[in-house]
């Protein structure tokens, strides 16, 4: 039998999806962004009362509607947002006021009990662990045991730069340091190219018509089309060995025409900095600042991490040999989606939900050192 699991803060679906790949299933949803859960209730055969849109402090306030639902559950798992974590703040993190949905996150736990927790953050978070840890002591007690670590996605197969800290705890007895050991030993993952990734996907050229989100074509790419994909290592990696026959969210976004001439200049692994673009850079006066503004990915090499950014544009993840920037469904590769993934709203709401997402496959190694211990 799948093993029950409720997703907080759960966003459009990365740590659920690898978490269900591993054996769990999702039967309970917390997002408060509406337009991310419909990308989840979307891709999930999940009773639609099951969802909660909204704030997970109100969430915590009718928990007793739930009842039933919250009975036994195997695993809680999210990314409870959390800004007041800075060294130079001595206010304690559970105290400020921006950290109130990290506060609320404890409270459900407490109130639901879990066998289970996974608590996902900026890697910044490690630095605060000590009091973290007094926070989980005083909400749940001595009943949970815990460890945490950071985890880089590139060395589990993700094709990506991306380190993040992740905090597991139970109340069954398992010593989580040993569920971390089997975690940092899990070598069964090939690594991946950023070309290995996206360089079967269609060529796009520049979109230059602006102002015009709606217009399709083979030039600037798709919403949907039908699509045979070459039966790369990586598409059977990211889609467990199924067929698709479908090409998603691969649609290519504006650029003036200065963009596109500093796409085409640009080497790989160059920033803004690179005498190519010296003489039509914007910023030269804020190179300093700037100095990131562009920046052109190396093929050969992972990628940088995808991140929420990329909804105002793509300059940062330009791509290694077309002129333009990273489509929504490249970005979803680099994240290790499946292919059938499909993101709802917005193309810039796409790029959203993929820049804040938990990369798949190192979901699903998480889950499955878990798993084995239900």
């Amino acid at each position: 039998m799948k093993k029950s699991l409720v997703d907080l803060f759960a966003g459009c679906g990365g740590l659920s999806l690898g978490l269900e790949q591993a054996g769990f299933s999702p039967v309970f949803v917390n997002e408060i962004n509406p337009v991310f859960c419909e990308t989840y209730i979307y891709n999930h055969n999940i009773p639609k009362e099951n969802y909660f849109i909204g704030d997970i402090n109100e969430l915590n306030s009718n928990l007793l509607n739930y009842k039933e639902l919250f009975e036994n559950i195997d695993i809680v798992c999210g990314g409870p947002p959390c800004q007041g974590f800075s060294m130079a703040n001595r206010q304690r993190i559970i105290d400020d006021p921006r950290n109130n949905l990290y506060k609320a996150y404890l409270n459900f736990l407490k109130e639901v009990k879990p066998k289970f927790f996974v608590m996902e953050n900026v890697k910044g978070m490690s630095k605060k662990i000590d009091e973290i840890s007094e926070d989980i002591q005083v909400y749940l007690g001595d009943e949970y045991t815990f460890s945490y670590s950071l985890l880089n996605a590139k060395n589990f197969g993700v094709p990506q730069n991306r380190e993040r800290f992740f905090i597991i705890g139970n109340r069954i007895g398992v010593d989580v340091k040993e569920i971390f050991k089997d975690i940092l030993n899990d070598k069964n993952n090939v690594g991946f190219t950023l070309k290995e990734a996206i360089g079967d996907l269609p060529k796009l050229k520049p979109n230059q018509i602006k102002n015009n989100t709606s217009i399709e074509n083979k030039d600037c790419g798709f919403k949907e089309v039908d699509y045979e994909y070459k039966n790369t290592s990586f598409y059977k990696f990211i889609n467990n060995n199924r067929q698709i026959n479908k090409l998603y969210n691969h649609k290519n976004r504006y650029n003036n025409d200065r963009d596109t001439k500093i796409f085409e200049l640009l080497p790989q692994g160059e920033n803004s900095l690179h005498s190519s673009i010296s003489d039509i850079m914007p910023y030269k006066s804020r190179n300093h600042i700037f100095k990131d503004k562009y920046f052109k990915l190396k093929e050969n090499d992972v990628c940088k991490t995808i991140t929420s950014h990329m909804k105002y544009d793509c300059n940062m993840y330009i791509h290694p040999n077309q002129a333009r920037g990273l489509t929504p469904r490249e970005a979803a590769r680099i994240q290790t989606f499946p292919d059938d993934y499909v993101f709802r709203g917005s193309q810039n709401n796409w790029y959203a939900q993929i820049g804040n997402a938990v990369p798949v496959k190192l979901a699903e190694v998480i889950g499955k050192h878990i798993i084995k211990h239900l």
